[in-house]
């Protein structure tokens, strides 16, 4: 609810506990006055009251109280000034009473006590006190709620940019090992080049113009790895051995683009591309009702297993499951011939942002 919305409504309850009480008074003081003139009566007085009121609400709310908060040499002196306006308040709600409450709201039917009497002065004090108290509360509540708001909000737009420079750092790094798949095919003259050029102009199609939504569906970021897979394998031919096992329940189930691919990357580059033998990638990928379940597994020499593991593009894409879904866990498994990651990933639970 927006900040006059709030004052308004403050304002209007305020009023009408103010007739009430105001009415509930004068009934048992004018006997003279039938009870529909003193309700009108009592909502005329309110309403004269309310006046002052508020203009001493707000002076408080956007003057004189901040200064007295604030550590200042002069503090004292606007704590005075405070007090001189509120009895000003006070003088002004006494004089209203004796020249427009009782002559026009009860039909000079009130007794009146002196403009200064102590204890309608004491009354109205409480009535001050507590109508500019009440909205001090409201606003200091409300404006510590948007402090809150307005912090997440920062800390949204922070993880989000950050977020946005994990998905950037994935592209160069994907195109720069892939331009030097290309380079060693020319360099060796190699017939498969032009073909590789191909499917990495798809590749990156979908890199620019496609992967900076926020989600995509399985099957388009399952055709990624299809087309990436069958990049390597015009590298690699008779070299790799792969398989890619897909189970999906619902294709069109969305999650965030690119999530495997740097998962995959790893696989080819540090569990491939140094191996001097026959290499392995499998991989396995399962959804069921939302839960998936991503499994790759690849050759490894010893010497690449601690390469493996630090490497940025698991760095990455552990930080943007993190980023972006509640429920996840990618766990990491090495021996002496093999390195193996599994995701377990909820898909339901996006939108951690």
């Amino acid at each position: 609810m927006k900040r006059s919305a709030i004052h308004i409504t403050y304002w209007i309850m305020y009023l009408l506990l103010r007739v009430l009480i105001e009415f509930l008074w004068v009934k048992g003081v004018i006997t003279e006055l039938q009870p529909v003139e003193l309700m009108r009566g009592s909502f005329l007085a309110s309403l004269i009251y309310l006046i002052p009121e508020i203009m001493f609400s707000y002076y408080l709310l956007c003057f004189g109280l901040d200064r007295v908060l604030k550590k200042s040499q002069y503090r004292f002196f606007y704590f005075l000034e405070i007090v001189l306006v509120l009895s000003v308040t006070i003088y002004c709600m006494r004089i209203l009473a004796h020249n427009l409450v009782a002559p026009y709201a009860y039909q000079n039917q009130l007794p009146l006590a002196p403009v200064l009497g102590g204890q309608r002065i004491l009354l109205l004090l409480v009535d001050i006190i507590f109508a500019s108290g009440v909205l001090l509360a409201i606003e200091f509540t409300r404006r510590q709620l948007e402090f809150k708001e307005r912090e997440k909000e920062l800390i949204r737009e922070k993880l989000s940019a950050e977020l946005q420079l994990l998905r950037n750092q994935i592209n160069p790094h994907f195109l720069f090992n892939t331009l030097n798949n290309i380079y060693a095919l020319t360099r060796k003259k190699s017939d498969k080049a032009p073909e590789v050029v191909m499917k990495l102009s798809e590749l990156l199609s979908f890199m620019l113009y496609k992967s900076s939504v926020d989600t995509i569906t399985i099957q388009e970021e399952v055709r990624v790895l299809e087309d990436y897979i069958e990049l390597e394998k015009i590298r690699y031919d008779q070299r790799l051995s792969i398989r890619f096992t897909r189970v999906i329940d619902d294709p069109s189930q969305r999650i965030i683009p690119l999530v495997f691919l740097p998962l995959v990357e790893n696989a080819f580059k540090h569990g491939i591309s140094e191996s001097r033998f026959d290499s392995f990638v499998h991989i396995d990928l399962r959804l069921k009702k939302g839960k998936l379940l991503f499994t790759i597994e690849n050759s490894v020499e010893k010497k690449e297993q601690e390469v493996q593991v630090g490497n940025i593009g698991l760095y990455n894409t552990q930080r943007q499951l993190e980023l972006t879904y509640k429920e996840y866990r990618l766990d990491r498994e090495s021996n002496q011939h093999s390195f193996k990651l599994n995701l377990d990933l909820n898909l339901m639970s996006y939108g951690k942002i």
